[in-house]
């Protein structure tokens, strides 16, 4: 790791101005994924602006929102009586992010900035168009089973390893956002971007950004939600494949659904095209395998992960069953 330097900023503004100020500069919290990422070689910084001291903590369960603070940690949001009650799919999904010691450092901004955990992107000798655009993806022809079958480009086919973001798109969060030009609110439906050619642009967020708050709105389909993470090993795994889902029916006819998907695409993956399929019909297995084959219509799996077309198949019809009462 080469030397950098390191600033711990009294307010967001000072921070902002820091990060747009000082060349190379990016924010750390609990930086138990940037330290490795500078460690591995994978990212280098010049400097560090460090905001665990910004009163952006917060956990707020209003009348008409979630608000969750860029800063508060993983643990304090997991273990919210608010969120499990109200948001219970929020919970499970970070709860079954990492282990216990990684959740009460990490924040909630670095969890929804972390990188992917493709080994060719970590290893600095490896080509990879994530750190070096135009370099091309080893994946592809490579060791591909952890890989994307939906999103991918002939640049890049790694995942998006953040649970928490796949719940979140499947609840319409909001990330809001202060940077040099000012705040601003992105819907989380336009907040990560596919591959394509730029596959080392991954958010709709502008240099010196700082992710100060994310909303999610309070409704009743969420307290009707679960998450479902099925992984190599039953421990802190990331996913190989994931659900997010919430459900709202009237006697057996769905009269609501949210459903977004992690370990599967280049982004947290979200179809509305799926949702539509079950929506105004009885939730019935056949009515939820049309959904999951219309769900894996466009994937283009590879070598190592053709697997996961079916697994995540099943992972919906297990995860909408167990919501809906199904036998």
């Amino acid at each position: 790791m080469r030397a950098f330097g390191y600033t711990v900023a009294r307010d967001p503004a000072e921070a902002v101005r820091l990060a747009a100020t000082t060349p190379g500069s990016t924010f750390v919290a609990g930086g138990t994924d940037l330290l490795n990422l500078m460690r591995d070689g994978a990212e280098a910084h010049d400097h560090l602006v460090d905001v665990n001291r910004l009163d952006l903590g917060g956990i707020t369960v209003g009348s008409g929102a979630l608000r969750i603070g860029g800063a508060a940690r993983m643990r304090q949001v997991a273990e919210h009586p608010g969120v499990r009650r109200e948001f219970p799919m929020l919970s499970e999904a970070l709860l079954a992010s990492a282990s216990p010691q990684i959740r009460t450092m990490a924040s909630i901004g670095g969890n929804l900035l972390q990188r992917t955990r493709c080994g060719y992107f970590r290893d600095a000798a490896s080509p990879c168009a994530k750190r070096v655009r135009g370099s091309g993806c080893p994946a592809i022809t490579g060791q591909n089973r952890g890989h994307a079958i939906l999103g991918g480009s002939e640049h890049c086919i790694a995942t998006h390893p953040s649970d928490l973001a796949v719940a979140l798109t499947a609840l319409d969060a909001t990330v809001r956002l202060l940077g040099p030009a000012g705040e601003r609110a992105v819907p989380i439906a336009g907040f990560y971007l596919l591959p394509g050619s730029t596959p080392d642009r991954e958010t709709a967020m502008r240099p010196g950004e700082l992710i100060t708050r994310v909303d999610v709105p309070r409704t009743a389909l969420a307290g009707q939600s679960r998450y479902l993470k099925l992984r190599d090993r039953a421990t802190f795994e990331f996913a190989v494949v994931s659900v997010a889902a919430a459900l709202r029916t009237r006697g057996d006819v769905v009269r609501d659904v949210r459903l977004a998907f992690g370990g599967v695409g280049t982004r947290p993956w979200r179809d509305t095209r799926v949702e539509a399929a079950l929506r105004g019909r009885p939730l019935t297995r056949q009515a939820i395998d049309e959904a999951g084959r219309i769900l894996v219509k466009d994937a283009k799996p590879y070598e190592g992960n053709r697997f996961k077309v079916e697994l995540v198949q099943r992972a919906l019809v297990s995860v909408l069953g167990e919501l809906g009462g199904l036998r």
